[in-house]
C-alpha cells in the first residue's frame, strides 16, 4: 500500500502494521509509520527482561512477515544486551493448536518464551502456555512482543497476568489519555488500543498540516508534517523523520494480577519509559534510501 501511495502521489499513514522495514529498505517519501514498530517492541521488552537477568530466550514466532521482523529485531536486542537466543519455532498463523510448539519451548529451558505474533493466534498461544504450565512457579517467563489491550481484555487477567509488553499508548496513563479514551469508549464500548490512538493522532496531525500548508498536495503536506511537532494525548514533542518514522516515547508495562486491578480496563502497571530517540532505530543504522549517504 505504501508503494501504491507513492505511485499515486498520496500519503499512506500506517498504525496497525508493525514491520520496521516500512522505515527501512521499504521506506517511501509518501509513507509514515506512526504508532510503533517491531524495533521499538524489541528494544522495550527485550531490555526490560534482560535487566531482570532473564537472559536466555526462545521464540514462538508467527510465520509471516510481521512475526519474522519481530523475532529478528528482538533477537538483535537480546544479543546486544548480553543475552542468548537458544532457539525458535515458527507456527502457521491459522493454527489453533500450539501444543507441539510449546513443548519445544518448554524443553528449551529458556528463561523467556517470547511470542512473536498478534491477534487471535497470540491469544491462543498465551492460553496454551498457561495450560501447559510454562510459567508455573516462575519456571519460564512469557513475553508478549505485541499485545493489544483488547487481547488482554479477551484473555482476562487470570490468564494474562505477568505478561511484559511494550506499548505506545495506554488509556489510563494520564488525564489527557483518559479524556480521549472516555470519548472513544462512549462510542465503541471498549477502551482504545495503541492503533486506535495512533489513527486519531496521526489523522489530526495530517489535517493540521493541510491547514498549515493551505493545500492537500502530498509533498507540501508531508513537508509540514515533518516540520510541525505533535503535542497531544498520544505524543509529547513527537516528530516525523525523513525515513517516515514518527518518533515518540514508548512504554514498558506489566499486566496486573486480578487482585491489583481496581476498576474496568485497569490492566497495566508501568515498568519503564523509553525516550523516543532510544525506542526507534537510529538513522545512523537505517537502510532507508532517503537517508543522506545511503
Amino acid at each position: 500500500m505504501t508503494n501504491v501511495a507513492k505511485e499515486k502521489d498520496r500519503i499512506a499513514i500506517v498504525n496497525g502494521s508493525g514491520s520496521s522495514r516500512l522505515t527501512g529498505d521499504s521506506c517511501t517519501p509518501n509513507s509514515i509509520h506512526y504508532a510503533y514498530d517491531t524495533y521499538a517492541l524489541g528494544v522495550g521488552t527485550g531490555k526490560a527482561l534482560i535487566k531482570d537477568k532473564l537472559d536466555t530466550w526462545y521464540f514462538l514466532t508467527a510465520d509471516y512477515a510481521f512475526g519474522h521482523a519481530l523475532e529478528a529485531d528482538t533477537a538483535a536486542v537480546v544479543k546486544a544486551s548480553g543475552g542468548t537466543v537458544v532457539g525458535s519455532v515458527r507456527y502457521p498463523i491459522d493454527t489453533s493448536d500450539h501444543s507441539s510448539f510449546l513443548l519445544q519451548a518448554q524443553a528449551s529451558k529458556a528463561k523467556v518464551v517470547a511470542v512473536a505474533g498478534s491477534g487471535t493466534t497470540f491469544i491462543n498461544a498465551v492460553k496454551s502456555a498457561k495450560d501447559y504450565g510454562l510459567t508455573d512457579g516462575g519456571k519460564q517467563t512469557l513475553a508478549g512482543l505485541l499485545v493489544w489491550i483488547t487481547d488482554v481484555d479477551s484473555m482476562g487477567l487470570e490468564t494474562a497476568q505477568g505478561l511484559v509488553l511494550t506499548n505506545g499508548f495506554y488509556w489510563d496513563r494520564d488525564d489527557e489519555t483518559r479524556a480521549m479514551s472516555k470519548r472513544f469508549f462512549a462510542r465503541m464500548k471498549r477502551m482504545p488500543h495503541m492503533g486506535d490512538a495512533g489513527d486519531y493522532s496521526s489523522t489530526m496531525h495530517y489535517l493540521r498540516a493541510i491547514e498549515a500548508a493551505g493545500t492537500d498536495d502530498a509533498k507540501a503536506v508531508m513537508a509540514k508534517m515533518r516540520e510541525m511537532p505533535v503535542n497531544d494525548f498520544f505524543a509529547k514533542n513527537g516528530r516525523l523523520r525523513v525515513d517516515g518514522r514518527f518518533v515518540h516515547d514508548m512504554y514498558v508495562y506489566e499486566v496486573k494480577k486480578p487482585s491489583e486491578s481496581k476498576y474496568p480496563w485497569d490492566y497495566y502497571k508501568l515498568r519503564a519509559v523509553i525516550p523516543g530517540d532510544e525506542a526507534f532505530r537510529p538513522l545512523s543504522e537505517s537502510k532507508c534510501p532517503l537517508v543522506a549517504g545511503k
